[in-house]
């Protein structure tokens, strides 16, 4: 049977660009059977920012790495349970080795910032996804849902965890604990089940600031929140490719076209207005886009 170490990490610079960007926190989970013989728990925590887009990250590791080594007081009597007592780097043992995602640009359904699901063509990925959501289905969070899922061939799981009900989409580091527990906890049943492989890692994290908006199917949900929106526009007989930052201001279904209002914004600003809101000009301008120009919409982070 599969045995789990955790482990909350405060540096991890292969994991920087997840762990520095708003609106996320991850828990990280390695599967061994083969080198800690009980679980054992290390802790350090990240102070919250004063973002709305708090960060966080934790790790959840009994990898098969050779880098992962064991807490200094783990013996073969510790308890094989996460109590997430420990406050101080000196309780962490730093995994040094993971496979993070790829640095890709993000795309609409690429199992990660896009969201949607990707199997990597493994052959453990559909069960592995059908616990997964059957986790999140007999959740008494109701208002949790799968945002992407992801597998590689070198045995990761990528899940990412969107909250319906909170502004941004971000779980609490409690909640996604919780989802983490649970599905690792029928990984390691159904690995000695002989059903899937004993030596999965898992990441388990919320969207992030950077997940792309589909249009129009997420607009609605984030229409009061400054988007940065891409779409292309075409001058003197060429295409280019604009960005602004946006608010929604509706959304013509059956002419399938997006209406804009610049948002009040440092970036929408006379940069000599010395702080001065927009003008009533800027305020009153509305841009039509139709679906299918917009390139990428991410919110906005000032």
């Amino acid at each position: 049977m599969a045995r789990y170490q955790s482990a909350i990490v405060a540096a991890l610079l292969r994991a920087s660009r997840r762990c520095t960007s708003p609106a996320v926190s991850s828990v990280r989970s390695f599967s061994s059977s083969s080198l800690l013989p009980k679980t054992t728990t290390l802790i350090t925590l990240i102070p919250p920012r004063s973002s709305p887009f708090s960060s966080s990250i934790s790790k959840f590791s009994s990898s098969p790495s050779p880098s992962v080594r064991p807490t200094k007081s783990a013996t073969s009597n510790s308890v094989e349970k996460d109590t997430f007592d420990y406050k101080t780097i000196d309780d962490v043992e730093v995994v040094e080795e993971w496979e993070d995602e790829e640095e890709v640009e993000a795309k609409l359904g690429d199992g990660g910032d896009g969201g949607g699901v990707v199997l990597g063509g493994v052959p453990w990925g559909d069960k592995v996804l059908s616990i997964a959501s059957e986790v999140v289905n007999q959740s008494e969070k109701e208002d949790l849902q799968l945002f992407a899922f992801k597998t590689s061939p070198r045995g990761y799981i990528y899940v990412r965890l969107d909250k319906l009900s909170n502004e941004y989409g971000c779980p609490t580091m409690d909640e996604l604990e919780e989802f983490s527990r649970e599905f690792k906890k029928r990984l390691d049943d159904a690995g000695a089940a002989k059903l899937l492989p004993e030596d999965l890692a898992l990441e388990v994290s919320s969207p992030g600031a950077e997940r792309l908006l589909r249009v129009p199917e997420d607009l609605q949900r984030f229409k009061d929140m400054p988007l940065t929106v891409s779409y292309e526009e075409e001058t003197n007989s060429r295409k280019e490719v604009k960005s602004a930052v946006f608010l929604l201001d509706s959304v013509d279904a059956e002419s399938e076209i997006c209406i804009w209002k610049l948002a009040d914004v440092r970036e929408n600003r006379d940069p000599e207005s010395k702080g001065r809101p927009m003008s009533r000009k800027q305020k009153d301008l509305r841009i039509k886009l139709p679906f299918t120009v917009h390139k990428k919409i991410v919110l906005y982070l000032d």
